[in-house]
């Protein structure tokens, strides 16, 4: 036997050939208390051992070695529900329930290797899930594991030695100067004139722009404040806290987008007037005709009509925002300027996701440096 301090823990190999680690827990009613650790080998009970010893310090429960990767993830996900955004706790939900619980859930954790999570990710992609579906299922099990190893349930996390499964990032479709002014001239006079603009001119989010009150506009100074988003939960539209704290930001809007906020204020009080006393007095921007909150599938149909109307191709109306990013950057605006119009947490996003800008701007730049030398 290989001794150790007495509040330590002890490790052996029994007759049988296994390996055993003794957590001693204290004493209760003058009996020494133990939890026995069990494994193949000198470093597995090792391992296991030091996980409960950092628990005891931490003032963490044993861990359990009958614990399996369903329990866990449970407890897991019952436990950041207050931290994450609805939206976020329902998609890691889904990704537990169907594409890992039932391949991975009856494993012990503490049994779970990298092996088995790559076996399993190289399944997901054989039977036609898409890479980055396979890589989010990654993302999560890591995610999950991570806090695992800070709650003392495992000693490291076997999803950080996996290879996720590579894909090509989808490529941003944005609008062209000359797009943008055919969309707002074409848009012009209907009832969702604004919304647009706001969406091209600002680059919010739809839940960020739906979620608008009136209260967030400062119409002299020209500044629109996004505080919420707006998101289906439970077959109800509710507002939401914004995506991350840098999404909780003012922006300075151009006179167009003024002017279009104050034409769409007067055609809403014409509908106030029409709903009397059914009108809902919720303060929001852009509504429903009885001043309820706007549903995203009824406003993804209304811009793809307005890009029927005209002329321009299909896209989705997330792209409103790129092209948002996509214009400021080739009008030469700072990117750490674009980086706060959206509300992205880091300039890298903002530079890695608008990357196809940049070719014009290093040729704009070299004519510029040019301009500088040049006698």
């Amino acid at each position: 036997m290989t001794r150790r301090g007495p509040s330590e823990g002890s490790i052996y190999k029994r007759s049988d050939g296994r390996w055993v680690a003794v957590l001693h827990l204290g004493y209760e009613e003058g009996h020494r208390k133990r939890k026995y650790l069990y494994g193949d080998s000198r470093r597995e009970v090792q391992e296991k051992l030091s996980v409960s010893l950092r628990a005891q310090r931490d003032g963490l429960p044993p861990t359990n070695d009958r614990l399996t990767v369903a329990q866990f993830l449970a407890r897991w996900l019952d436990t950041i529900r207050p931290s994450v955004r609805p939206s976020t706790h329902t998609s890691y939900s889904l990704m537990v329930r169907l594409h890992i619980v039932p391949e991975l859930g009856r494993v012990r954790l503490a049994k779970l290797s990298a092996q088995q999570v790559q076996a399993h990710l190289n399944a997901k992609l054989a039977t036609g899930l898409s890479p980055r579906t396979v890589g989010i299922i990654h993302a999560v099990l890591r995610q999950a594991l991570n806090r695992g190893v800070r709650w003392g349930d495992v000693p490291r996390n076997v999803a950080t030695l996996v290879d996720p499964p590579r894909y090509q990032r989808a490529e941003v479709r944005s609008m062209t100067p000359e797009q943008a002014r055919t969309f707002l001239d074409a848009a012009r006079g209907q009832r969702l004139e604004a919304l647009y603009a706001v969406a091209l001119a600002l680059g919010l989010r739809q839940g960020e722009a739906l979620a608008l009150r009136w209260a967030d506009l400062d119409m002299e100074a020209g500044n629109v404040t996004v505080r919420a988003g707006l998101q289906r939960q439970g077959g109800k539209l509710v507002l939401v806290e914004p995506k991350t704290p840098r999404s909780r930001r003012t922006i300075a809007a151009p006179p167009i987008v003024v002017a279009a906020l104050r034409s769409h204020r007067s055609r809403q009080l014409q509908d106030r007037l029409a709903a009397g006393s059914e009108w809902q007095d919720l303060d929001f921007v852009f509504c429903t005709r009885a001043g309820g909150p706007l549903d995203s599938r009824n406003v993804t149909r209304d811009f793809q009509r307005a890009l029927v109307n005209a002329g321009l191709p299909h896209m989705r109306f997330h792209d409103l925002r790129h092209s948002c990013a996509s214009l400021l950057l080739a009008q030469g605006v700072h990117p750490r300027v674009v980086m706060e119009t959206l509300g992205h947490s880091q300039i890298a996003l903002t530079m890695n996701t608008y990357s196809h800008v940049i070719p014009a701007l290093q040729r704009e730049a070299a004519d510029r440096m040019e301009a500088v030398l040049s006698v």
